[in-house]
Formats: C-alpha cells, structure tokens, sequence
C-alpha cells in the first residue's frame, strides 16, 4: 500500500499543477506560527512530509535550519529545484514518515507537518507521534494540520479498512491511506504535549500548536 501512494505522490507532484501540495502558497496560520518559534528562540526545525517544498522554502526564507522528508521523489526534486533557484539551502531527504525518522534524539527545536500526518493508519500514526517526541529537546513545539472533513460523505471513492481509516480506491491519490481525526482524539494522541492552540482553518483541516512536555514524565 505504501508503494501505492508513493506512486500517486510522485504522479501529483509531477501532473497535478492545481494542487495547493503543488504550489508555493502556505497556510493562512504559519506567519503568526513562525512568528511564535522566533519569540521562543526557536533554530533547527524539521519539515515532516515536506512534498515540493512550499513549507520548506518559506522557513529557509526566513532564516531557519530547515531539514524535511517526504516519501515522494518527484516532490523532493521539485523543493530541491526551487531551493536552488532562490540561493537558499535545506536539507532534504525521500524517506518515509511510518520508519524510524533519521535523526538523533533532541536534535529539533521544532516540527512542522502540514496535511501529511493523517496519510497513515493509526498505529503508523502514533509511532510517528513517539518519534518526533523523541527528536524534539525538551519542550520543543510542534505545528500540525490534519484533515477534518469525513471521507464516508465520499463513499464511492474509498474502502474503510479500520475505524476511521479509509483508502481511497481511484483518483490521483488511489492507494493512499487518510486517518479521520477528530478535537478528542487529536488531545488524546498527543497528550504528551501541551497544546497552545487547538482550531479548525477556512480549509477545514483541524491545526494544532503544541509544546512537548517535560521528558520522562
């Protein structure tokens, strides 16, 4: 299944101009986000599920260490490409989000993923959770967006595989996998956090600003 929606991530970012994943427009929040990371001090932050780099390009503009994975080549090469084109730097790696991220323990300050983090089962999902506590310093913060809306609504489309877990089935994103969040379960799966802001954007995606709780409690 992963090397499904691997293929159907490589064919958006290579066809599908129209995409916002395809574009270099960020989210409407991430200004007063990154304006938060610096009041905090904030320096090296890792871009999770970084596709064609709209996120990444943007935090390197704005004077970041920015490091970013993605499972897509295509996408990979596309951030790379516009990277190169604006004399900026990050650095980029194709790598699964559900392995064990490649990174030293509390080596983040930070980490943003923005619509990727649902595009996986709930057990991939909360072993992702425990990565990235273990790669954030202690009390280091995280930006997340999920998807709110339910694909049962488009039932023609997608086979539930699990509670709240759909696949979808045809379209351009055929084989890839999208978890159903909701406000509960998104406090529940990230308890560890203390979550400064928790809200729904205009694009209907739930947005959470959290900061890692002491370690080892």
């Amino acid at each position: 299944m992963e090397n499904n929606a691997k293929k159907s991530w490589d064919k958006i970012y290579k066809e599908g101009a129209g995409r916002l994943e395809c574009t270099f427009e960020i989210e409407e929040d991430l200004p007063r986000i990154i304006d938060f990371f610096k009041e905090r001090g904030l320096r090296r932050i890792l871009d999770l599920g970084c596709g064609a780099g709209r996120i990444a390009v943007y935090l390197a503009q704005k004077g970041f260490e920015v490091y970013g994975i993605d499972i897509s080549e295509e996408g990979i090469r596309k951030a790379r490409q516009r990277l190169t084109e604006m004399d900026l730097h990050a650095n980029l790696k194709v790598y699964s989000m559900t392995d064990t991220l490649p990174y030293p323990d509390n080596f983040f300050d930070a980490v943003i993923s923005t619509r990727t983090m649902h595009h996986a089962k709930i057990e991939q999902i909360r072993k992702i959770i425990e990565d990235i506590e273990r790669i954030l310093r202690p009390h280091g913060l995280i930006f997340i967006s999920v998807r709110k809306s339910n694909l049962k609504k488009k039932i023609s489309y997608v086979r539930k595989i699990a509670p709240r877990t759909f696949v979808n089935i045809e379209g351009e994103e055929k084989g890839v996998v999208h978890y159903i969040f909701n406000k509960n379960l998104l406090k529940r799966e990230f308890r560890n956090f203390k979550i400064h802001d928790l809200w729904v954007d205009s694009k209907k995606y739930y947005c959470l600003l959290g900061e890692l709780k002491n370690k080892g409690r």
